[in-house]
């Protein structure tokens, strides 16, 4: 797989000197770090970054050089096949786990005393205005 990445970094390297842009630029313009833009040009991005960034990084790249990247993947698909990653997960999926917060789970009794304040001003106000002979 490195040796086809390297063909492919190659490729971008001649081109960006071609345009007579410096790594410094490019990460500029594409907010790429230039070690993984020298990563991409050696043929190392896959040592770097998970298999999903380094594919993104390199259509991002070949997209700003104006390479055509899909063509590319079409011709030599075993080059940008990335290898499957192993997730450790410390939880599991699917689990769940009881939060304990401040209200201990209550959230509803808060907003409950508030609403329940709330009436209680309506309808003092009410018998207020009822008294002075407002309504």
């Amino acid at each position: 797989m490195s040796e086809g990445l390297q063909g492919v970094g190659e490729i971008f390297r001649a081109r960006r000197k071609d345009l007579n842009l410096s790594l410094k630029e490019v990460e500029n313009s594409t907010s790429i770090r230039s070690t993984y833009l020298e990563a991409i040009e050696e043929g190392r991005i896959d040592e770097f970054i998970s298999g999903v960034y380094a594919l993104g990084f390199m259509k991002q790249y070949a997209q700003f050089l104006g390479v055509d990247i899909e063509d590319m993947m079409r011709l030599n698909p075993n080059i940008f096949r990335m290898p499957a990653e192993k997730h450790e997960f410390s939880y599991g999926i699917g689990t769940l786990e009881v939060r304990g917060g401040l209200g201990g789970g209550s959230k509803w009794l808060p907003n409950l005393l508030w609403t329940g304040a709330a009436a209680a001003v309506l309808v003092i106000a009410w018998y207020f205005a009822k008294f002075l002979g407002i309504l």
